[in-house]
């Protein structure tokens, strides 16, 4: 769930942002319906250098009772600190902890690895390569994104959440290749994202990528589908999720 302001947006390629409305309404909804998790992710993070997601997260707390992952604009453990106390379980950072890898290390010992989800927003550039990228894919950085992701890991990183540009916002279905090289490099549960527009996607990249977790958006934001008729389809195809 990526949000400016008060609002929910969703957009292409990390672009083109379009507001959906309430995420209170949305989070709301899609725990009734039996997610498992949710990713809020502040999507103008960058302009303020602070997440602001805070008050968000507090009142989603009150009321929803599944892990919450949040990022965009954590750049110090005060950061940290700041959103567990208002209710997240998580956080995720992508910027900071490319301008500082020490960062990694200080979450993780201050709140344990599973708390530390290292965030990459990933364009392909070559045959079984891609670029980690930061500012919703608009800066390049120089870093291979499997490199990153050793290191990552070997840093203290809990998790990894992969999201490909190139396949954001499409519903054409996630970079699999991606995936699979990131799933190949570490140890750590790797999350997909950017892509789905149906059960099949979900399937590919978790069968054929080595995913351990799917985050989406679109598809359930624009009703394409639902959280139940996902679950149901992948208890049909022996995909270990948690049943109703």
């Amino acid at each position: 769930m990526d949000i400016k302001g008060p609002n929910l947006i969703k957009g292409i390629h990390l672009e083109g942002l379009r507001v959906m409305g309430d995420p209170q309404a949305f989070a709301e909804k899609y725990y009734k319906s039996g997610i498992d998790e949710l990713i809020y992710i502040d999507a103008v993070a960058s302009l303020y250098e602070r997440n602001n997601l805070a008050d968000i997260v507090k009142h989603t707390a009150r009321h929803i009772f599944i892990p919450m992952t949040v990022g965009g604009g954590i750049r110090m453990i005060e950061d940290v600190t700041n959103l567990l106390r208002a209710g997240a379980d998580k956080v995720a950072i992508n910027t900071a902890a490319i301008r500082r890898p020490e960062l990694i290390t200080e979450v993780a010992r201050r709140f344990g690895s599973q708390c530390m989800v290292l965030s990459i927003e990933a364009k392909r550039v070559g045959p079984q390569k891609w670029e980690a990228y930061v500012d919703n894919g608009r800066e390049r950085t120089g870093l291979d994104v499997v490199e990153w992701v050793r290191k990552g890991e070997s840093l203290g990183a809990g998790e990894l959440l992969i999201t490909s540009v190139d396949n954001e916002g499409t519903r054409k279905g996630f970079d699999v290749e991606l995936i699979k090289a990131v799933s190949a490099a570490v140890a750590i549960p790797v999350i997909a994202s950017g892509g789905m527009g149906e059960c099949n996607h979900l399937y590919d990249v978790v069968n054929n990528g080595g995913a351990d977790a799917v985050a989406m958006a679109d598809v359930l934001h624009y009703e394409r589908t639902n959280v139940e008729e996902i679950r149901r389809e992948c208890l049909d195809r022996h995909l270990a999720v948690r049943r109703f």
